[in-house]
């Protein structure tokens, strides 16, 4: 049952990155309080770009950022692929006009920093929102009509339900779930950004490009209006069993793409210092809410990098999750099973 007025208690999140966020504004704009419990000392983002696609946009626009989005986004002019080892063009996708046509909202590249500095403006304007850092949520109870998040330093913070939106290691998703750790794709990416005036001249031109080769790949393109040149390059490799934003190893990285064109070369002797992730995902689950708790974003479905969604499918979780909540008047277990319900197109997966 929905609670009453008088019984109303915020919304706990665990997880303060872009969706966690994204789920307090989008509460917010219903009315709903929401309490934001975030592990790290502050809300930060890691420096490295995301591709936003025109899905996502509809999204800004319900949570009021649309236009702080827009001011330091770059909307390229096309997307091309590349033959890393010959250098020949495979495809380019205009991005211009008759794609906005078609798909009513654009394609951007977005610094990651800058879109979570976005929401994280929007959160602390709103009177609805309890922004906090260092508490890193270990354990919860379900208690029917409320629930008990227990945090490292000993906090129980209560709340009307909890929205785990915690990442791909998510603690929430191991009670609710229990499928242990995500799965490794034997893929491992190198990312950096730079001042776009050490670039060559052809890098800095307004269009995101794929190089792809044998078990690599290199993708570039400009961020923050142009000012920077994000890289992202990916290789086959299964020597890491973990790792997320630490120190990369250069001399591994130019042994992988020892065979690619002299301009792709060039383009990764730039960098010195490489941050580098592992990539993983998990096997595809149709239930990730459990009476008043929810998964949102990767900790419900994560999703490898080639799709380009991670980020626009975490904040289109959070505004369906805000619109079912209203919908059921403010009964958020019907509410969670609705919302979940929402990504499921079709069983044939």
């Amino acid at each position: 049952m929905p609670p009453t007025p008088g019984e109303r208690r915020p919304v706990v999140v665990s997880g303060g990155g872009i969706g966690g966020l994204s789920t307090a504004l989008a509460l917010s704009r219903i009315g709903q309080e929401t309490v934001v419990l975030e592990s790290m000392p502050e809300f930060k983002e890691v420096g490295a770009g995301i591709q936003l696609g025109p899905n996502v946009f509809k999204m800004f626009d319900r949570l009021g950022i649309l236009a702080a989005i827009e001011s330091v986004a770059v909307f390229p002019d096309s997307l091309e692929i590349r033959d890393a080892v010959s250098g020949e063009a495979v495809m380019q996708i205009p991005l211009g006009e008759k794609f906005l046509v078609r798909y009513r909202h654009p394609y951007a590249v977005i610094y990651r920093p800058d879109l979570l500095d976005a929401l994280l403006r929007a959160c602390k304007s709103s009177p609805l929102i309890d922004l906090r850092t260092g508490k890193k949520v270990i354990d919860f109870e379900d208690r029917g009509s409320l629930v008990d998040v227990k945090t490292a330093d000993g906090a129980v913070v209560q709340g009307s339900a909890l929205v785990g939106a915690d990442g791909l290691w998510s603690r929430i998703r191991q009670r609710i779930v229990g499928d242990g750790e995500p799965r490794r794709a034997g893929h491992i990416a190198y990312r950096a950004v730079l001042p776009i005036e050490k670039a060559p001249a052809r890098a800095r031109e307004h269009r995101v490009t794929l190089w792809a080769g044998p078990k690599i790949h290199l993708v570039h393109y400009p961020l923050r209006r142009g000012e920077l040149l994000n890289l992202v390059a990916v290789f086959h490799s299964d020597r890491y069993e973990e790792g997320w934003d630490v120190f990369g190893e250069p001399a591994e990285l130019h042994e992988k793409f020892k065979a690619a064109r002299p301009e792709v070369r060039e383009l990764l002797g730039l960098i010195e210092t490489w941050r580098m992730w592992v990539l993983c995902d998990r096997e595809p689950i149709k239930v990730w809410s459990r009476g008043l708790v929810t998964l949102l974003g990767d900790a419900a479905h994560p999703t490898l990098q080639y799709m380009a969604q991670g980020a626009a499918m975490a904040i289109e979780d959070a505004v369906v999750l805000a619109q079912k909540l209203q919908a059921m008047d403010g009964d958020f277990a019907r509410a969670a099973v609705a919302y979940q319900e929402v990504a499921w197109l079709y069983d044939g997966i």
